[in-house]
C-alpha cells in the first residue's frame, strides 16, 4: 500500500460461531473498482453482532471481521469512484451492496434485495483498523458526528428511524420495548416532535429505568407492567418474541406494533382479541440508502446526543459480553 497506509492491520476475527473473536494481524485490503478504503475511527457494537457470533443468523462469511456501525476516513479509492476522495469522513452501515435489478430493487425496496450483501456479515466489517466499502453505500455524515458517538447512528439510529417512520403520524403515546442503543436515540427524536415515550425495561432493572427517564422517556417500567396510558403504537427492539402479545395488549384500537430487530425468539400463541380492532404487527428488515440520507438530515435538525461506552479494539469480546449482560447504557463502541 502507499500514502502511508501500512501493509497489515489489526482485526478482531470470527473463526467459528459461538467462539470469542481472535485478535489477528491481517493484510490491509486494496480497494477494487467502486470501493473505498477507510481508516476506521470507531465501530459500534450492535446486538446483531451477537446474533452473528452466536450463530442465530445463518451462514456468515467465515472467517469474518464483524462490525457494521462504522465511522471512518477515506484513505484510498478504487477505479471509478468519483463521489468520495481521500480525507473525507463517512459512515458505513449494515447494507453493503444490492443488485439493482431484482424485483425488490425495481420496486424501490433495496432493503429486501434478493442478492444483498451486509457489512460485518457477508463482507468484512469495522472491527479492524481499516475497512473496504462500496462508495455508493457510504453515508456522508455531519462533521459533528465524526467521532465514536456517531457510530451507533449507522445501525441503531438507522433501524430505529426506519421503525419510527412505520408508525402512524398521529401516534402520540409510543412504547419502546428494550431501551438500548436504538431507543436512546429515538426518544430524542420523539421529544423533538412532542411525542411521549413509554420505555419498557427488563424486570428489576432499576438502573435501566432511570436511564430511560434521564434520556427523556415520559414513563419507564418493567416490560410486564401496564403503562399509565394506552399506546398508539409500539416498537420492539428487544429480541424477545413474548413481547409481541404483551405489546399488543397495551396498544389501542388501530395501533401498530413494529418489530425492529433482525432476530427474535419465537412469538407465543395469543388470543385473537389482542389483534382484533385493526391492530397490526409488522417487521423492519435492513435499511435503504434513503433511510440513511433522511436520518443524516434529521440529526442536523434534532440535537441527538448518543451515550457511548468506549472500548479499545482488542477488548471487543468484553464489549460484546457487557452488551449480552445488559450492562451497556446507550451503546458500546470500539475505538481504534
Amino acid at each position: 500500500m502507499t500514502n502511508n497506509i501500512p501493509s497489515t492491520m489489526r482485526a478482531m476475527v470470527m473463526e467459528k460461531k459461538g467462539q470469542p473473536l481472535m485478535l489477528q494481524t491481517v493484510p490491509v485490503p486494496a480497494p477494487a473498482t467502486g470501493q473505498v478504503l477507510m481508516k476506521v475511527i470507531a465501530c459500534g457494537v450492535c446486538r446483531t453482532d451477537l446474533h452473528i457470533i452466536d450463530g442465530e443468523l445463518p451462514a456468515p462469511a467465515l472467517p469474518l471481521i464483524p462490525g457494521h456501525e462504522i465511522v471512518g476516513e477515506v484513505v484510498a479509492v478504487g477505479d471509478g469512484v468519483t463521489t468520495l476522495s481521500p480525507g473525507e469522513k463517512v459512515g458505513v452501515p449494515w447494507l453493503a451492496y444490492t443488485c439493482g435489478h431484482c424485483k425488490y430493487c425495481s420496486m424501490d425496496q433495496e432493503n429486501l434485495c434478493e442478492h444483498a450483501l451486509f457489512t460485518g456479515y457477508s463482507v468484512n466489517g469495522g472491527y479492524a483498523d481499516y475497512v473496504l466499502a462500496l462508495a455508493a453505500y457510504c453515508l456522508h455524515i455531519p462533521e459533528n458526528y465524526v467521532h465514536p458517538g456517531g457510530a451507533p447512528l449507522m445501525c441503531a439510529g438507522l433501524i430505529g428511524y426506519r421503525s419510527w417512520r412505520m408508525l402512524p403520524e398521529h401516534a402520540q403515546h409510543i412504547g419502546l420495548y428494550g431501551f438500548g442503543a436504538a431507543a436512546h436515540i429515538l426518544v430524542q427524536i420523539a421529544q423533538y416532535h412532542y411525542k411521549s415515550i413509554y420505555a419498557f425495561i427488563r424486570p428489576d432493572d432499576t438502573s435501566g429505568e432511570s436511564f430511560a427517564l434521564k434520556m427523556g422517556a415520559a414513563w419507564a417500567g418493567s416490560s410486564l407492567d401496564a403503562p399509565p396510558a394506552l399506546l398508539d403504537a409500539a416498537i420492539i427492539f428487544a429480541p424477545d418474541g413474548s413481547l409481541v402479545p404483551q405489546a399488543l395488549s397495551q396498544v389501542d384500537k388501530g395501533g401498530v406494533v413494529v418489530c425492529g430487530g433482525i432476530h427474535m425468539s419465537d412469538i407465543p400463541g395469543f388470543p385473537y382479541r389482542l389483534l382484533w380492532e385493526e391492530r397490526s404487527i409488522r417487521s423492519v428488515a435492513n435499511l435503504t440508502r434513503k433511510d440513511g440520507e433522511l436520518l443524516m438530515k434529521v440529526i442536523q435538525q434534532v440535537p441527538v446526543a448518543t451515550i457511548v461506552q468506549t472500548y479499545p479494539l482488542e477488548q471487543a469480546n468484553e464489549a460484546l459480553q457487557a452488551l449480552r449482560r445488559g450492562e451497556i447504557k446507550g451503546a458500546a463502541v470500539l475505538v481504534m
